[in-house]
């Protein structure tokens, strides 16, 4: 039964003989166990050190300040460039690259002496050399301020879409509590997702390589480069290159040759255009078109990078041409790819004219103003989004749920242990009361916001008590599709999709329900990400647990303070109409879901009332697809590739878009083949040795000179006006086909 379970890992492992030796060995003694044994996936047995050295200061001065440093440069230039129109995403990779010559000057410079020596207060700013743990205190601080800030979509929409009031602290409140409330869940499921050897959390390689090539001496090999060098190399390379994509031939972020050839046909560059068809032909020679969305192709593993592959071709080759040319939900009258709301007659749909002065649906006006439509592809988007999410439910229990029940049953037991988990054992872990009681805070906070400040969050208490409900239910299977595959399906449509029946007309209800379902589950797998990082870097839990919730408080204040600044003081932000570079796309396709599901509501869209009834099918057919997959893994147990086949990332593929593109996801399918399937096969050597630093390198140097040039050009509003810098050159990608639609910039098909 156990050997069984263990080849229900949907990942390349060592050889069942090495492993068993592995076994074997470390029966022997406990010094051969720690010596000898290693991980059972491949990659993690090739990446990360089972080595260990539990004396090295970590909480010390260098890691409480360089940390500080980078969750706040980091919150700050992240949300400075996100409502850009095309966003820079400046990824921790860039601290944790920074901070290293910053750590060894402090090391060097200041004093070493101690202070209130011989009592129990005893401290030095300069415990000795700067060490890796330090290092990754640092890279978690700078985590927290990598990404978003989900619930910051929240107060963008009210304040600049629908223009209404929210206070700065009751933004606060939200922000804090969607942010921290996901330690809760991380609490329960840490058992489930970061001791056990199968959930190895693919994209934690990347940062783990980079952290040994910048710390471990590494030998030359003849005729070749250290791991260090390499960095260098690639980080220099990056960071030149970016200033073609990045100011002089913005066009390389999408080459669509096909509308160069047919500069007059609708049809044809509905087809070619990268940013704005199908992107047949498309490809993208920059960095960010190719990591923006999907994350890094090349912590991506080859069976990940196939199922999703796979989805896309489906879906963007397949279920859009088809539903297009046969004008399926009157397809034609409407772009091909397109995130707009549309009247009926192909026309922008006015959302202020319906919403009345209690900020609620004004029905009569919807009446008068007829149903909302979507384009072809975004409706469709919608039905995978609901496939995905069945697909998810049906795939865990299916494959998993042994494995989570074993789990669950010998949680208060002795259970066998990976070399990771044992060397983590030495460790004082976090009590389990801890995440409880942020739990019970975080929940309480927030229903007492919902209530006491119910017009602006227009969210009743039982709305909050079954986002929490939802969050907790989906943390886990989507926790394990994350930790294997390195893809994350979206729990945004079912939150919306709920209370939107449930509480139809009140949009700001409906973001805020969406934020603390979804969010708080997202915010969950970062942590528990994190909790495998530091799992993998031997970093004290409680340690670790510190620095988590410092740098995600931190985060929160610098994010919501930057965000809230801008809006104040920048014109027209988030204006597509006028000429700015504040176009905020991200928002934009989150406030058009508001309007989706919570303005209007599902029923008059989805439901019997709307035009889109037969989306709902998806749901079944995301249910049905991996039960098809068990069922062949069954009848054929020899086919190990037929396991490999994940429905949860295969039908999910396209939930990045929009607002990514077609380009994005070509040239992320090329490299990701290059990188995990030719790299990795025929030459493994290298992909152990460089495939991870390469990533990290590139990351770097793109976002280094990303920050160079907007500050030196960017803020002047500097550009150099030419050709090559028509981002896509499709100008009619975005045309409808339908006979007699008038549409601005189109021509008119009679």
């Amino acid at each position: 039964m156990e050997e069984e379970s263990s080849d229900q890992i949907t990942a390349p492992l060592i050889s069942k003989e090495e492993d068993r030796s592995g076994e074997s060995s470390s029966s022997s003694s406990s010094s051969n166990e720690i010596n000898g044994e290693n991980s059972p996936i491949e990659q993690v047995a090739l990446t990360v050190s089972t080595a260990d050295d539990p004396s090295l200061p970590v909480l010390t001065f260098r890691m409480w300040f360089l940390g500080t440093l980078s969750c706040v440069l980091l919150s700050f230039l992240n949300q400075f460039f996100w409502y850009r129109t095309e966003p820079l995403s400046i990824t921790a990779i860039s601290a944790q690259i920074a901070v290293v010559p910053l750590g060894q000057l402090m090391a060097a410079r200041i004093t070493d002496r101690s202070f209130f020596r011989g009592s129990r207060f005893e401290f030095t700013l300069n415990p000795g050399p700067f060490n890796m743990k330090e290092h990754v205190l640092i890279t978690i601080f700078a985590n927290s301020g990598a990404g978003t800030v989900y619930a910051i979509h929240v107060v963008t929409a009210v304040k600049i879409f629908y223009k209404q009031h929210i206070s700065f602290f009751v933004s606060l409140i939200v922000v804090i509590t969607t942010q921290v409330l996901g330690f809760g869940w991380a609490g329960i499921y840490r058992r489930y997702l970061v001791e056990p050897a199968a959930m190895w959390w693919p994209a934690n390689l990347v940062q783990v390589s980079l952290f040994r090539a910048l710390h471990e001496k590494d030998e030359r090999t003849k005729g070749g480069v250290t791991r260090t060098q390499f960095f260098i190399i690639a980080f220099i390379t990056s960071f030149a290159y970016y200033i073609f994509p990045g100011y002089l031939f913005e066009m390389l972020t999408s080459l669509s040759w096909i509308c160069w050839v047919f500069p007059k046909s609708v049809l044809a560059q509905q087809l070619g255009s990268g940013l704005s068809g199908l992107g047949i032909g498309a490809i993208g020679l920059d960095w960010s078109t190719i990591s923006s969305y999907l994350g890094s192709p090349l912590a991506s593993p080859w069976f990940a990078t196939a199922n999703v592959a796979v989805g896309f071709f489906f879906v963007m080759y397949v279920v859009t041409p088809l539903s297009y040319w046969f004008n399926i939900y009157d397809a034609k009258t409407f772009p091909i790819f397109s995130d707009d709301l549309f009247t009926s007659s192909g026309q922008i749909y006015n959302i202020s004219s319906i919403v009345d002065s209690n900020f609620h649906l004004d029905n009569a006006a919807y009446e008068r103003e007829g149903p909302l439509h979507l384009s072809t592809f975004f409706a469709m988007t919608y039905g995978v989004g609901f496939a995905a999410l069945s697909a998810t439910i049906m795939h865990v229990l299916l494959f998993h749920g042994r494995e989570i029940w074993e789990q669950s049953r010998s949680s208060f037991s002795e259970k066998k242990m990976d070399i990771h988990t044992k060397l983590m054992s030495k460790y004082r872990q976090v009590p389990e009361w801890w995440f409880w009681s942020i739990l019970v805070v975080n929940i309480a906070l927030t229903i007492f916001a919902c209530e006491y400040y119910k017009e602006q969050l227009q969210l009743p208490w039982w709305g909050v008590v079954l986002a929490c409900v939802i969050a907790i239910f989906f943390t886990l299977p989507i926790g394990i599709i994350t930790a294997i595959t390195n893809q994350s399906p979206g729990l945004n449509i079912i939150t919306e999709y709920i209370i939107g029946y449930i509480y139809p007309g009140y949009p700001v209800a409906n973001m805020c329900f969406k934020v603390y379902g979804y969010i708080s589950m997202t915010q969950a797998i970062t942590f528990l990400q994190d909790f495998k990082l530091g799992h993998y870097m031997k970093i004290p839990p409680r340690t670790m647990f510190m620095a988590q919730v410092v740098g995600t408080l931190i985060a929160a204040f610098v994010y919501l303070g930057t965000a809230w600044w801008l809006m104040e003081t920048i014109p027209n932000i988030c204006d597509t109409s006028s000429d700015t570079v504040w176009t905020c796309p991200g928002d934009h396709v989150f406030y058009d879901a508001s309007v989706i599901w919570g303005l209007i509501g599902p029923r008059k869209i989805f439901g019997d009332q709307g035009t889109y009834g037969m989306v709902n099918w998806f749901f079944l057919g995301g249910a049905v697809a991996p039960l098809l997959v068990w069922l062949a893994t069954k009848a054929f147990p020899n086919q190990e590739w037929i396991r490999l086949i994940n429905m949860p990332v295969l039908i999910g593929a396209t939930g990045s878009m929009p607002p990514a593109t077609a380009v994005n996801y070509t040239t992320w399918i090329i490299v990701g083949f290059l990188s995990g399937f030719v790299v990795y096969r025929y030459r493994p050597d290298l992909w152990g040795r460089y495939n991870y630093v390469l990533s990290g390198a590139l990351d770097a140097g793109l976002a280094f000179m990303g920050v160079v040039l907007y500050m030196c050009l960017g803020v002047e509003n500097i550009g150099v006006d030419w050709w090559g810098n028509n981002l896509d050159g499709c100008t009619y990608a975005s045309c409808p086909t339908a006979k007699g639609v008038v549409f601005d910039g189109c021509p008119v098909v009679s």
